[in-house]
């Protein structure tokens, strides 16, 4: 027995058996409208986004507020850019920590949509994960305003808007890259393949997915007030209701859910070679 080990081991048998790619969600699973864990998933889903909305949409009025220049505010003041995209790295850093195990933690329909190509999840999830995080992002923004209502009106809601001296191919483009980079994140940091060889990636998932949400922040609020996340764009919206952020509110859609197919298709196809296994197994069954 000890023979027949040391041999595996030397040939490198165990290491090629160590790990099996999952099989791919079903394209529709009817079956999961039975089951409670469906429906536990879609309310996490939707008091996440609900939460996420709050704290950002708060912090963003917030800095609004405490640089207005007709109160003679210090415009120096307040937490700046870089507050207002610590708080929304931040706020996805900790919601993915508390619902991953529960609803994976998408808190986007980008994300689920990306994940949807990837068969990560069947099209009846991802449609209702999408709605949830969508009402979330409603209740999310309809209680700031319930709250705090005359500064929510005057500083603009929190609304994503193409930002003046920006033209729409501009700001669809930088929601297509930015979008990019946080799908390609989550699929680097959730990689079963990575979670079998380094136990302590499912660990520090939610860091570097909170991380890309941070610097695509940085990098996009001038342009856009960086979406890259449907729902936080149009519970924004719905809210807010004014002609502009309406007019913009396609950018939106469109870019974050193109920048998700590409990460998508980058990390399955080009990355873990998908592609090719399919073609190799295709050759082996023939």
């Amino acid at each position: 027995m000890t023979k027949d080990v040391e041999v595996a081991e030397q040939t490198g048998e165990f290491s090629a058996k160590d790990y099996h790619d999952p099989p791919p969600a079903p394209l529709v699973d009817a079956e999961e409208l039975t089951q409670w864990s469906f429906y536990r998933a879609l309310i996490a889903e939707f008091i996440a986004t609900l939460l996420f909305l709050y704290i950002t949409v708060l912090t963003v009025i917030g800095y609004k507020s405490q640089t207005d220049p007709t109160k003679n505010a210090d415009e120096c003041g307040g937490v700046g850019i870089l507050g207002i995209a610590w708080a929304f790295g931040g706020m996805i850093f900790i919601l993915v920590y508390c619902t991953a195990g529960i609803s994976g933690g998408h808190i986007n329909p980008a994300v689920t949509f990306g994940l949807f190509l990837a068969r990560k999840v069947s099209l009846i999830r991802a449609v209702m994960y999408m709605v949830a995080q969508s009402l979330g992002a409603i209740c999310g923004v309809g209680l700031v305003k319930a709250f705090q209502k005359a500064h929510y009106n005057r500083y603009g809601g929190g609304a994503n808007e193409v930002a003046p001296g920006y033209n729409k191919g501009t700001a669809l483009g930088a929601e297509i890259i930015g979008t990019f980079v946080l799908v390609y994140t989550v699929f680097s940091a959730t990689d079963p393949k990575r979670n079998a060889r380094d136990s302590h990636v499912p660990v520090l998932a939610p860091l570097p997915i909170g991380f890309a949400v941070f610097m695509v922040h940085l990098a996009t609020i001038p342009i856009t007030g960086t979406g890259i996340n449907p729902a936080r764009s149009f519970g924004a919206a719905v809210i807010y209701n004014q002609d502009k952020a309406w007019d913009d509110q396609w950018i939106f859609w469109v870019g974050p859910f193109i920048g998700a197919a590409i990460a998508a298709f980058y990390h399955q196809y080009i990355l873990r070679a998908a592609a090719i296994k399919a073609l190799g197994s295709f050759r082996s069954n023939a």
